[in-house]
């Protein structure tokens, strides 16, 4: 009796499901480690970078641990496009959560800025791109939002109070269509 590919497949979601709960549940404490945050900004994203040349953005390295995606922004005073790989967080009906943490950095990271200045802007996850508009969360849903960033890496929240600075947080959209930013459409 054969076994269908459907079936294979479904085999190794539930072996990876545990599996990376395990891994978050080592790894988490280790990213909160003055190493990892004089570290990772400089190394994951070049990493990154390569594992998503290779891959033709179908591949990203912390998506092993966590949903990824690659934010594609207009740059607030350059005007140009800017890719970032980014953790998210799924928010329903399609919705993402991304938070600014810049790794408990004492600034806000630049895709942040871009955000604000240019709310149109896509998105690449395990290799399809999609168009989303962000908002800011406000302050009244921050402690809801953290709690399901939190669900999904314990302790992230770490990151905010470390960097004495308020984490932007912001929802991305999904849309049909907006007519400025890296991935317009007429």
């Amino acid at each position: 009796m054969g076994v269908s590919s459907g079936s294979v497949s479904e085999i190794a979601q539930r072996i990876a499901r545990p599996l990376r709960r395990v891994l978050r549940l080592l790894l988490a404490p280790l990213t909160r480690t003055r190493l990892f945050r004089a570290a990772g900004p400089r190394l994951l994203p070049p990493v990154e970078r390569v594992f998503a040349a290779l891959s033709g953005g179908r591949v990203q390295l912390s998506a092993v641990l966590v949903p990824s995606l690659i934010l594609h922004t207009t740059g607030a005073k350059s005007g140009l496009t800017r890719d970032v790989p980014l953790m998210y967080t799924p928010d329903g009906q399609g919705r993402a959560i991304v938070a600014g943490t810049n790794f408990a950095g004492e600034r806000h990271p630049a895709w942040t800025t871009n955000l604000l200045a240019h709310p149109d802007a896509a998105i690449t996850v395990r290799g399809n791109q999609m168009l989303v508009h962000a908002t800011l969360i406000p302050d009244d849903e921050r402690d809801s939002a953290w709690a399901r960033i939190e669900s999904q890496w314990p302790g992230y929240r770490a990151y905010e109070r470390e960097s004495h600075r308020t984490v932007r947080l912001f929802r991305l959209q999904p849309v049909r269509s907006h007519t400025t930013g890296p991935a317009a459409t007429e």
